[in-house]
C-alpha cells in the first residue's frame, strides 16, 4: 500500500471544505462490474459478441437500434440489468459519508459512468453530473422529440445470443424503438444532451463559485476513482478544474495514477476501494 501517499490524501480531505468526487469505469470494478479495458476484457464478459466479432466501441454505438435493434438492446438491455441488480460497493458509502460532513452544497459528483450506482448509494441526484449519460432514462432512437424518460422495467436477453426478445423498450411518442439516453461512439447526432447538460449548468455554476471564492466552506479537494486516459473525459475535467481553483486532487488509479504536479497532487495506485478504505482509516484515527 502507498502508505505516505495514503496519509498524505486522509490530511487533504480531513482539512477539505468542499469535495469533488469524480469517477470513471474502473470504479465500478470492486462492485463485481465487468472490465471492458480491451477487447479481451470485453470478450470475457460477453462471449457471444467475440464469436461476432464486436468490440465494445463497435456495439456502443447508435446506428445498431437502426440496422438490428435485438442485437442494440441485446448489448445495452444486459447492462441495464446488470446495473440494476449490483450493489455499490462500501467505497461509495465512505465517498457519501465524507460529502455529507461538507453539508448540502459541500460536494458534487462528476462520473462517466452511465450505472446510476452514485444515486443507488444514496448520493443527491442533484449534485451528480453524468456527463455521458445515464443507462437508466431512455429517449426515442429517431430523437422523434426530445424526451427523456426513466426507465425501471428489466429487459429480457437470451444469453446464449444476446438478443433482446420483444417487447422492446417504445417510444411513447412515435412507438418507435428507444434508446438510452447515452452518449455513444461514433457520430451521435441523435443523442438528446438535454439532462447532461442541465446538471453541468449547476455543476459548472458551483465550481464558478468556489474558484470566485464565494462557495464558502474553504478549499476544494478532488477525489478521482477509478477514471483513465482512455476516455479521458472525467481526467481532463479535474486537472481543468483542480488548475482554476487551486485544489488538491487525489488521482486513485491502480494503473494509471500520474498527475500533472506531483508536488501538488497526490497519485494513489490502487483500486478505488482498497483506497477509500485505507484512507478512512486514517481520518477515523485522526
Amino acid at each position: 500500500m502507498a502508505r505516505a501517499e495514503a496519509q498524505a490524501a486522509a490530511a487533504a480531505i480531513a482539512s477539505a471544505g468542499q469535495l469533488l468526487i469524480a469517477a470513471g469505469a474502473g470504479m465500478g470494478v470492486d462492485s463485481g462490474l465487468p472490465d471492458f479495458r480491451g477487447p479481451q476484457g470485453f470478450w470475457r464478459a460477453y462471449p457471444a459478441f467475440e464469436k461476432l466479432g464486436l468490440r465494445f466501441e463497435e456495439l456502443a454505438n447508435a446506428r445498431w437500434f437502426d440496422e438490428d435493434p435485438h442485437l442494440a438492446w441485446g448489448f445495452y438491455g444486459h447492462r441495464l440489468n446488470l446495473y440494476r441488480a449490483t450493489r455499490p460497493h462500501e467505497g461509495f458509502e465512505i465517498l457519501l459519508k465524507w460529502a455529507r460532513q461538507r453539508g448540502a452544497d459541500g460536494y458534487f459528483v462528476f462520473t462517466s459512468n452511465i450505472d446510476g450506482q452514485f444515486q443507488a448509494a444514496g448520493f443527491d441526484a442533484g449534485r451528480i453530473v453524468e456527463c455521458h449519460g445515464s443507462i437508466r432514462h431512455l429517449q426515442c432512437a429517431a430523437r422523434c422529440n426530445g424526451d427523456i424518460w426513466l426507465h425501471d422495467a428489466p429487459v429480457e436477453i437470451d444469453e446464449m445470443t444476446m438478443r433482446a426478445a420483444e417487447p422492446l423498450p417504445r417510444c411513447p411518442r412515435c412507438g418507435g424503438v428507444a434508446r438510452p439516453n447515452v452518449l455513444m461512439f461514433g457520430n451521435d447526432n441523435r443523442w438528446v444532451g438535454q439532462r447532461a447538460d442541465e446538471q453541468a449548468e449547476w455543476y459548472w455554476r458551483w465550481v464558478q463559485e468556489i474558484e470566485e471564492g464565494g462557495g464558502g466552506g474553504g478549499r476544494l479537494v478532488i477525489i478521482e476513482c477509478g477514471a483513465g486516459t482512455a476516455v479521458p473525459s472525467v481526467r481532463r475535467n479535474m486537472e481543468f478544474v483542480a488548475q482554476q481553483t487551486g485544489a488538491t486532487l487525489i488521482r486513485i488509479n491502480p494503473r494509471e495514477p500520474e498527475v500533472p504536479d506531483p508536488a501538488r497532487h497526490i497519485a494513489l495506485p490502487m483500486s478505488s476501494l482498497d483506497a477509500l478504505r485505507a484512507i478512512d482509516r486514517i481520518i477515523t484515527a485522526i
